[in-house]
């Protein structure tokens, strides 16, 4: 009798662990299907003088949304999934003006903006009326992110198939009115990230070469400089993809051809000319140039003003037929006239309109919107060549999502180098008003396309947001490598950010994409195999031990009293 209790006892405990395990596999079942994991990046989390802008948060951990969600729903738990080719961006200014509580929001960008799988025969597959939609809508987004102070967490990640299929069924999901819940079934976006922490004293670096001028013989006077310049960190929405083709990759890919040309002519005596020739990449470009700032106060003033005058080099890569010209000094004065005669002459040759630009600078504000504006304040010559007719904003046109390989031109960029090329090289012979090509094409001395390619492809494909950059960065180490391949007495200044800029860590992620089903599915499901489980029990007891036996376990055992009579 003792033994046949037993085996009850044992079968009813196997039978209580198969339910308890039931119970176990239903409850973790709304995260074990993960339907796939993609690449996101992080909209850009800084401070400005104690003032905070971009996102705020990394964590994410809700249910996914899309644009065809009702008006009214709640949406403090859901995170929006916007397709930029679909974008509204009254919608979201709405969401931002407004600070509607979202759960966040899931930036979608073309594949042709990816520059970690970019295909060359890709090109041809979007409509050049296509990409300019495409580059408008995302600088008018980036406009909106940038300034604003956004408390949920905000990402970019790129189109595919499958984040594709899944914005198909949230989008079927939502069109019929079923916001996303956990009674309702959905999918669940989960990013685990740290929180985000500030970068303490970030390093900006500047780099410099000389390509020294001819001494005459005797001549105890110091050799006049002209100064190129070019400004070769980046900052946009997502730091992570911030490669700035354009702004300002065409201008350090100019500087380094530049440079290699002239390096040509002075490593011979008889066409080196007495001029020195002044090669600066500075960084900090974007924080009001800030690496231009401290490179120049390491100047000794002797060197300062040995500077004839200095060009910068700021966004020539995706211009039709126009360049401007920037100037601090008005337009009459003899050294701005000079420089712009000189410019105008080489352009007409190439077929290229130069317009000149004079706005005048404030020395007390230490906001400047051009990188020569750096020069003037310290009363050097300087001007900057650029497409852009009118100075960006703070922080914009920088480097961010619209400025990818697809939208910059490669024939702009050697047409710039030629005109700034000729211009500095008839200024330095003293071939002004005369027409002497010296880099002519099909000649030792033509600018070279493949090398030009080369670069902007590598910098098409690094990111340059200089807080994230250490002092010995690869990217930094080649700037400075192909510089010491064409100039002399190449040297490294290491500098520390301006203070009024905080800029914080947290750029990119894993986001976990889960198809969770609704709790009515679960309960559902627990209820069929709970009684799988009864009828199974069922028929291992009769089949084993009889009708009896199964009736028996249910029977009300006698009380005490009973058995004590």
């Amino acid at each position: 009798m003792s033994s046949r209790k037993q085996q009850e006892r044992q079968m009813l405990e196997s039978i209580y662990s198969m339910i308890a395990l039931v119970f176990i596999l239903v409850t973790c079942m709304e995260l074990c299907d993960a339907a796939t994991v993609v690449d996101v990046y992080r909209l850009i989390q800084y401070d400005i003088s104690g003032a905070q802008f971009g996102s705020r948060f990394a964590t994410l951990n809700h249910h996914a949304g899309s644009l065809h969600l009702p008006p009214g729903v709640d949406l403090s738990r859901t995170v929006v999934i916007i397709p930029v080719r679909e974008l509204n961006i009254t919608l979201v200014k709405e969401f931002i003006a407004q600070r509607k509580p979202l759960g966040g929001l899931l930036f979608l960008l073309p594949q042709m903006l990816n520059f970690e799988n970019r295909d060359p025969t890709s090109e041809s597959k979007y409509q050049i009326h296509e990409k300019k939609l495409t580059k408008n809508v995302l600088v008018e987004l980036e406009r909106l992110l940038i300034h604003a102070n956004i408390p949920y967490p905000v990402y970019f990640a790129f189109e595919d198939d499958e984040i594709d299929a899944v914005l198909a069924d949230v989008k079927r999901n939502d069109a019929s009115g079923q916001p996303a819940t956990a009674t309702t079934g959905s999918y669940k976006l989960v990013v685990s990230a740290p929180e985000p922490k500030r970068i303490a004293s970030p390093a900006i670096t500047n780099i410099q070469g000389w390509l020294p001028g001819l001494k005459a013989d005797g001549d105890p006077n110091q050799l006049p400089t002209i100064a190129i310049v070019a400004s070769y960190d980046t900052f946009g929405t997502a730091p992570a993809l911030s490669v700035g083709s354009d702004s300002n990759g065409s201008g350090i890919v100019a500087l380094l051809e530049i440079a290699r040309l002239f390096s040509l002519l002075y490593s011979n005596p008889k066409t080196r000319g007495r001029y020195n020739l002044l090669f600066g990449l500075t960084s900090g470009g974007p924080y009001n140039y800030n690496g231009t700032h401290k490179w120049l106060r390491s100047f000794d003033q002797r060197l300062r003003e040995s500077i004839d005058y200095a060009i910068c080099l700021n966004s020539i890569g995706s211009w039709d037929n126009k360049l401007w010209i920037h100037v601090s000094k008005p337009p009459e004065n003899a050294f701005i006239k000079q420089i712009f005669e000189g410019f105008s002459t080489v352009a007409e040759e190439l077929g290229i309109e130069v317009s000149l630009k004079h706005k005048k600078i404030n020395i007390s504000n230490p906001r400047v919107a051009w990188e020569h504006e750096q020069f003037s304040k310290l009363r050097v010559t300087a001007a900057t060549l650029t497409e852009l007719s009118a100075p960006p904003e703070l922080l914009e046109m920088t480097g961010g999502l619209s400025d990818s390989r697809h939208f910059v031109n490669e024939d702009a960029i050697v047409r710039s180098i030629k005109l700034v090329a000729e211009s500095i090289a008839r200024h330095v012979y003293g071939y002004q008003g005369k027409n002497i090509q010296i880099f002519a094409d099909d000649t030792s001395l033509a600018v070279n396309a493949p090398y030009i390619r080369s670069w902007l492809d590598l910098l098409s494909q690094t990111p340059r947001v200089a807080p994230f950059l250490s002092k010995n960065d690869p990217f930094v180490m080649a700037l400075k490598k192909e510089l010491e391949d064409h100039t002399h007495e190449v040297n490294v200044q290491h500098e520390v950010l301006d203070g009024m800029f905080t800029i914080y860590d947290s750029t990119k992620a894993k986001l976990n994409i889960y198809q969770v089903a609704s709790v009515t599915f679960d309960l559902l499901l627990l209820l069929v195999l709970g009684s799988y489980l009864i009828i199974l029990f069922t028929f291992l007891v009769i089949t084993t031990r009889g009708l009896d036996d199964l009736i028996s376990l249910f029977r009300r055992p006698p009380s005490r009293k009973v058995k004590a009579a």
